[in-house]
């Protein structure tokens, strides 16, 4: 502990853990920030609460105290990281030299295991000239192949192990399977060992002992871990694959096995996590798993499984032949609106090639309809991506309203300029391309039609009241304590990779935008109790009662614009249920969406009376 920091333990001032954290912070020790790199203390002002830091990519760095707890970690003097700060010639002549021990000393300063991308990262353009580095790196490779001290994945994006000197490289590897402590671990080691299956040339009994083993670990972690043992079975059988000595025993569990044991949609929650290859091995396991059915059970899949899913099942069918079933599950689940985003991105960029046939006018209002729900749901966006596509695919929207016919293009449109979750110049932008191939959709944003949407909101003097209580609260409470909380994160420094700041200013343009919203809406909103509503035709503030073909009978509210509750049958006369019913008759037949099952229904009108509030 630093002399100073003693003092100031042994006076109580701070704890020890705490004094034990601030030494590591004393001029001349080395620590690393995420964003600078590597960097040695220069300085600090204990008194101030501040330490001045020279990093690699910012020299002469000044952090608060607190701030450079959280955000640096300490190393040690022969870290080869401090090495860079200090001994970068020495580095440069080992690179030169011993290209081995360079690596191995630089993967051992990172715990013993790092991505290819990192080691690029570490070394290309400060240790190694940039122009220099794939050419020495390819070379440096195959060195550390051939001296058996590291595994070297094939991918950049694989991690590179260290091994332990003392053992073969086939027993190092094969130690470190026995080693793991759970089916994550286990994964990793099978892993390394087919990427480096080659050690294993003279030495097949040891991986043929571990085949009892995976095939234990699988059949536990099937009852509670799925997944894991979804994986482990799949880089069993990659190991099983690069090894011309090895052969799966008849009793072994197999992916078909684990894949058969569950239901299908219990089945897509646990492959949606897996890497790319590991979902198709499972996905390439369903015919032996279910037989002739399995075009049937995996399309139940595929909206589930996220986008590599979705991917890798589309490839799947389409190599075997089973696109019509799935084209036949698409064109339902868009028909009834619950089409999911990822399955949806993927039949927009398939849209002239795989998914030509699905392609349809249903595939613009799913969009929106994905988007406007998410944008109103609680929790994390879900639709982001399909928004982006939106916004990034030039092509989309005209592909889109080229295949409607006028009236379908025009909704189409109106839509969009309705939807809550574009912006003002991103709506003109997305109207743009609408026009171009729809020139009669111009009208919907002249001036004439600009002051229609700008027409007054009918509510409900509750909803009013709920809207002016949020506008008071976001401008007497929420923003004046973003404010603080920016001030206050601000001080952290690094804004770079300042979290809090980040959430901060985050929050602050959504506040910004929420206010502006609800000042729009309450300027233009007019207050009713739907008192005395002229019952002869559906108006705001009646009562419809509709029956189907079948007899039943179903009751619906119209109300304000702000006053839709689908427990209580309510529906904003501004909903797409609302405008079907304004200004309809009894005896009169309307198309509305179901909205438990999102398929169109034909109601008739039974009768209309005023609501009594």
């Amino acid at each position: 502990m630093h002399p100073d920091v003693a003092k100031l333990v042994e006076a109580g001032r701070i704890p020890k853990s705490v004094g034990e954290r601030l030494s590591q912070l004393a001029p001349g020790s080395f620590c690393t920030h995420k964003s600078f790199g590597a960097g040695k203390v220069i300085d600090w002002d204990l008194p101030a609460k501040k330490v001045t830091i020279d990093f690699e990519k910012s020299m002469g760095q000044v952090m608060e105290l607190q701030f450079a707890f959280q955000k640096t970690e300490w190393i040690p003097d022969a870290d080869f990281r401090a090495k860079k700060i200090e001994q970068i010639e020495e580095l440069r002549t080992l690179a030169k030299h011993d290209p081995v021990e360079l690596v191995v000393h630089l993967v051992h300063s990172h715990g013993g295991s790092m991505t290819g991308e990192a080691l690029e990262k570490e070394l290309c353009g400060t240790v190694i000239a940039e122009a220099a580095f794939k050419k020495w790196w390819d070379a440096t490779k195959k060195a550390l192949r051939e001296s058996r001290r590291a595994v070297i994945p094939s991918k950049r994006t694989e991690a590179i192990v260290l091994r332990d000197g003392d053992r073969s490289p086939a027993e190092a590897l094969v130690a470190d399977f026995e080693a793991a402590r759970d089916i994550k671990g286990m994964i990793r080691a099978l892993e390394a060992i087919a990427a480096d299956i080659g050690a294993f040339e003279h030495d097949t009994e040891a991986l043929k002992r571990l085949l009892h083993d995976i095939d234990e670990g699988a059949q536990k972690a099937s009852r509670v871990q799925l997944g894991q043992a979804l994986q482990l079975v799949a880089a069993r059988d990659e190991v099983i694959g690069s090894s011309k000595a090895l052969e799966l025993d008849p009793t072994a569990v197999r992916l078909a096995d684990l894949v058969a044991s569950v239901d299908p949609i219990k089945l897509a929650e646990d492959v949606g996590a897996l890497p790319s290859t590991r979902q198709r091995a499972v996905f390439e396991a369903f015919p032996d798993a279910f037989g002739e059915g399995w075009v049937a059970k995996v399309v139940q899949v595929f909206d589930r499984v996220g986008a590599r899913g979705v991917t890798e099942i589309a490839r799947i069918l389409l190599d075997r032949g089973g696109m019509p079933a799935l084209a036949t599950h698409l064109r339902s689940a868009l028909a009834r609106r619950a089409l999911g985003p990822d399955a949806l991105i993927w039949v927009c960029r398939e849209r002239k090639n795989a998914a030509v046939g699905v392609f349809s006018p249903d595939v613009g209002a799913s969009i929106l309809n994905l988007l406007e729900n998410d944008h109103l749901a609680d929790g994390p966006r879900k639709t982001s991506r399909l928004q982006t596509l939106l916004n990034e695919d030039k092509n989309l929207l005209g592909d889109l309203v080229s295949i409607m016919d006028i009236n379908e293009s025009r909704n189409f449109a109106r839509r969009l300029l309705d939807c809550p979750v574009f912006g003002e110049l991103e709506k003109k932008s997305l109207m743009a391309r609408i026009i171009k191939i729809r020139p009669e959709t111009a009208e919907l944003v002249s001036g004439e039609n600009a002051k229609k949407r700008e027409e007054p909101l009918l509510v409900s003097w509750d909803s009013l009241e709920r809207k002016k209580t949020e506008l008071d609260e976001l401008i007497r409470v929420r923003i004046p304590q973003n404010t603080r909380d920016i001030s206050i994160a601000r001080s952290y420094g690094d804004l770079r990779e300042n979290f809090e700041y980040k959430s901060a200013k985050d929050l602050q343009r959504y506040l910004s935008h929420r206010k502006h919203e609800l000042e729009k809406d309450i300027g233009r909103a007019r207050g009713s109790d739907f008192k005395g509503s002229d019952a002869s035709k559906v108006n705001i503030g009646t009562v419809v009662t509709l029956t189907d073909a079948a007899g039943a009978e179903s009751v619906m509210c119209v109300l304000g614009a702000w006053d839709s509750v689908p427990e209580k049958q309510h529906v904003s006369y501004l909903s797409d249920v609302g405008k079907a019913l304004l200004g309809r008759a009894p005896g009169d037949a309307v198309e509305v969406r179901d909205t438990a099952t999102e398929l169109m229904r034909t109601l008739t009108i039974k009768t209309i009376a005023p609501f009594n509030p």
